[in-house]
């Protein structure tokens, strides 16, 4: 089990949709660098070369990364490091893990990298964008690029009509957050989302990778999205199309179970410290409303019996 849940937390649908769409996210999100690289030649993902300088990275938070070869139009080969903060929360050292990564990049390829970063959070004044130290004979001061999703609220009609992927990826991630405590209206959203797609007229390939990051992120009480899965179905039979199989849908509720797992287990070891066996075994059985009950109830516990009175009240053995 342990296994699976860390698979689905690496198989983020932020790295998917990065993978799926990279020239369109950087067309997107960051224009200038993108137009100095010659898209006519094939990018690389150099994950190989990423978990080389990522090992003792931190554990348990919540990110996705991409280190990339391009090239420059002028026929130079040049880096760049793509950071999602994912994280609900700001983070103090985030502009120094930022130059450490970078700094790592060249000490062990020789290559400067150009580090990039879309955040994702929702404090609007929390906006890092660089690394600095002054001393009387050495001064440091590095630069990255950021961008914030929380900056497109006021942008809507602008992602409504654009036809870039990462458009629909940003409103997803906005409707996710300003629905948080509001599951009817985030039903509505979703299904708003994911027929604006086919209303597009986007290929079948780009209905199914924009799908799976819309329900992967908008996720919702079991019940609702046993609604929201009746009505999709009505809609796609009346459009006489069918883009998303059964067998799809069962294996992202499966993933998205697997991601909570992750997260709530290690909200909780931050919370209470580290568990015994056989209480993880009891919160790897839960399903995906409980874990949801048991994420939005630890932010009151202060300790391990807490945790342990929850799950006799809320659990049948």
């Amino acid at each position: 089990m342990t296994e699976e849940i860390e698979r689905a937390d690496n198989d983020s649908p932020w790295k998917e949709i990065l993978e799926a769409y990279f020239p369109q996210a950087m067309h997107f999100f960051f224009p200038e660098t993108a137009r100095l690289i010659n898209w006519e030649r094939p990018h690389e993902f150099l994950d190989k070369e990423f978990q080389q300088i990522a090992r003792d990275a931190e554990q348990g938070r919540r990110y996705a990364d991409k280190l990339v070869k391009v090239w420059q139009i002028q026929g130079e080969e040049i880096w760049l490091l793509i950071h999602v903060e994912i994280q609900a929360k700001s983070e103090d050292n985030f502009a120094q893990r930022m130059f450490s990564y970078n700094l790592r990049i060249f000490d062990k390829f020789g290559k400067p990298a150009i580090s990039l970063a879309i955040l994702c959070d929702a404090d609007p004044n929390w906006r890092p964008n660089q690394y600095s130290y002054n001393y009387p004979d050495t001064k440091l001061n590095f630069e990255f690029g950021t961008i914030k999703l929380l900056d497109y609220q006021n942008r809507w009609t602008e992602l409504e009509a654009s036809d870039n992927p990462f458009a629909t990826v940003v409103m997803a991630h906005l409707k996710t957050q300003q629905t948080s405590k509001k599951p009817g209206e985030r039903k509505t959203w979703k299904f708003s989302l994911i027929r604006r797609l086919y209303e597009q007229g986007l290929q079948e390939k780009d209905i199914r990778n924009l799908y799976r990051f819309i329900d992967w992120v908008m996720i919702l009480p079991k019940a609702l999205e046993a609604e929201f899965w009746q009505e999709f179905k009505q809609f796609e039979q009346e459009r006489t199309m069918s883009y998303v199989t059964t067998g799809e849908r069962i294996g992202y509720e499966r993933g998205k179970q697997e991601g909570e797992q992750s997260l709530v287990l290690r909200q909780i070891k931050k919370r209470v410290g580290e568990l015994a066996p056989e209480v993880q075994e009891r919160i790897q059985s839960l399903s995906l409303v409980q874990l949801e009950a048991l994420g939005e109830a630890l932010l009151d516990f202060s300790g391990l019996e807490d945790l342990l009175s929850w799950l006799k009240s809320n659990i049948t053995e």
